[in-house]
């Protein structure tokens, strides 16, 4: 259980409560070093997954933890900018990306009990999404228009991120339902 990749995901839970109380301070630089421990937080995630293949230190605990530490920091991360923002631009998005990892979750739980976890391990797409969404909530998180006076376009950016990956995640979790079909019509297939 204490194997340097459990190690980093559990420091990314416990970034969890930092993250969002840094966010929320009353202090001038407060979104830009939110986003920060936000991006090192998804570092994290790519690092102690690299680390378990390398080392050889895969385990179950890890297997449960990581996707959980991900999806908690990711949803947080998606109440937070609908409460900065409040648009409905912002705000339908989240709803989706928040809608599909429970929908997807739910449907990896339930194919794992039947023995088919790996119809619907993680695609190329889900990757993608992923990709997407922490480089859109890592934007919007900043809400940097302007950086050492010169003007750049990172919550641009974000917007336009948030909606690839919103496209990515529909697409993604089609493609899971797709391949959870024959086992959700009661004909199982290996």
């Amino acid at each position: 259980m204490y194997t340097l990749p459990n190690l980093i995901t559990i420091f990314r839970v416990l970034l969890i409560p930092v993250f969002v109380t840094v966010y929320f301070l009353d202090w001038r630089w407060a979104h830009e070093a939110g986003a920060f421990i936000f991006w090192l937080a998804a570092i994290t995630d790519w690092f102690d997954g690299y680390l378990a293949r390398r080392l050889k230190q895969s385990s179950a605990f890890g297997a449960f933890l990581d996707p959980v530490a991900d999806k908690l920091i990711v949803a947080a991360a998606l109440l937070m900018i609908t409460h900065t923002y409040q648009t409905l631009w912002i705000t339908i998005p989240a709803i989706i990306l928040l809608s599909r990892e429970v929908y997807v979750s739910s449907l990896r739980e339930w194919m794992g009990q039947m023995g088919l976890s790996n119809n619907v391990k993680v695609s190329f797409v889900g990757k993608l999404k992923t990709t997407a969404q922490m480089l859109a909530l890592i934007g919007l998180l900043s809400g940097m228009e302007y950086f050492l006076g010169f003007r750049i376009f990172w919550v641009s950016l974000g917007y336009i991120l948030l909606y690839v990956a919103t496209v990515l995640s529909l697409w993604s979790m089609w493609i899971y339902t797709v391949a959870a079909i024959p086992a959700l019509t009661g004909k199982k297939t290996a």
